[in-house]
């Protein structure tokens, strides 16, 4: 059984948004903030804070997932991304560990 991550990446100003999906939540937040894709979305949109994510058992629900969130407007989550956390500060700390379960 593989974990899977649901996430929200900004810019400095929180213009753009970008919702992914990954197995691996801390190594894929480094690659980001790390430009390890120079072409990507989120390099050239410099979305390197993370203010959102959910864990979830199997990659697979947390694929359903963002899903869901993508669909939804942009409202929709500024909203979720408030309610957990309306400072919008970088959540990188707090996942640095969050592989250990697994």
């Amino acid at each position: 059984m593989k974990p899977g991550f649901v996430y929200i990446m900004t810019n400095k100003n929180h213009t753009t948004l970008y919702t992914g999906v990954t197995s691996n939540l801390p190594k894929r937040v480094q690659q980001h903030k790390e430009t390890y894709y120079e072409q990507s979305f989120t390099s050239r949109y410099k979305l390197y804070i993370l203010v959102y994510w959910e864990s979830f058992q199997e990659i697979g629900d947390a694929i359903f997932r963002e899903k869901q969130i993508k669909a939804g407007s942009r409202q929709k989550k500024l909203d979720l991304i408030n309610s957990i956390n309306p400072e919008w500060r970088d959540l990188t700390g707090d996942i640095e560990n969050i592989m250990d379960p697994f």
